[in-house]
């Protein structure tokens, strides 16, 4: 189930589409990103990451070959449980420190890092639809592990924790500094858990990263919603944990054991 694409098939409609991609092993992470869980560009041919819980409040400038370029602290910010990055046109980048694995957390967060000098600010939320601290296990779905900026505002996608409620669903947040209570937009069953997310550089579709595959969605009307499945494509490498569009088609992927991939259209 974690790496078929079967289920996918026949509850939602996605197309099997393994047979067009390649996957290619491209580069290792520098040591000290050991628990890379993010991925996003820099404003140069480069790309930042992060380490996961309990990681320095840090930023590492990468090359496509994991070739350590940088480190940028990241000032007023605490990296309780960092799961995932995106950036906006003008190179801000935000820094989802909203890893719930518990689903204990009342109070989750964003950091938005302005290119620049300008001070970090703090997006803070919390999901409208969490009424119990943790809730019952039926109901553990308020873990988040993926988001990307979508025209002012970030959509996050739930890990869908709960060994019997596969719902993963789509939260959206305003990209400006605040405190925000957010509800579900949109919900579809998959049966693995969701580990990144991003959007192409037209924003024409989404990709959702899980343990084992990764799932497509066109985007129509610039709506971000599960209406339009595309296709989806078996990638069981280890415990792959960011994703990034590379351009309209090809993605790049690097897991916690230190691995990067290119997936390549053709």
């Amino acid at each position: 189930m974690f790496c078929t694409c079967t289920p996918d098939k026949r509850a939602n409609g996605f197309d099997k589409v393994r047979s067009q991609y390649k996957i290619s092993k491209i580069g290792k992470l520098p040591a000290v990103a050991n628990e890379s869980s993010g991925i996003a560009r820099t404003n140069k041919n480069s790309f930042w990451t992060h380490n996961d819980s309990g990681g320095n409040p840090e930023l590492y400038e990468i090359d496509s070959t994991g070739k350590l370029l940088s480190t940028k602290v990241i000032p007023n910010a605490k990296n309780s449980d960092w799961e995932d990055l995106t950036r906006d046109a003008q190179g801000t980048v935000y820094i989802g420190d909203f890893g719930n694995n518990s689903n204990t957390r009342r109070s989750l967060s964003v950091y938005k890092v302005p290119d620049g000098n300008a001070e970090t600010e703090e997006i803070a939320f919390n999901y409208a639809d969490q009424k119990d601290f943790p809730p019952s296990e039926d109901n553990r779905n308020f873990d988040c592990e993926a988001f990307f900026y979508h025209k002012d505002n970030l959509y996050l996608f739930s890990k869908n924790r709960s060994p019997t409620n596969h719902m993963v669903k789509i939260y959206r947040l305003p990209t400006q500094k605040g405190n925000y209570s957010i509800a579900p937009i949109d919900s579809i069953a998959i049966g693995t858990q969701v580990t990144s997310a991003d959007i192409s550089p037209d924003g024409k579709t989404f990709a959702l990263l899980t343990y084992g595959k990764i799932l497509l969605f066109r985007i129509n009307d610039g709506m971000i919603t599960f209406k339009n499945p595309m296709g989806c494509f078996k990638f069981a490498k280890k415990q792959a944990e960011a994703l990034i569009f590379l351009n309209n088609t090809d993605m790049m992927i690097t897991n916690e054991q230190g691995q990067i991939f290119r997936i390549t259209y053709r």
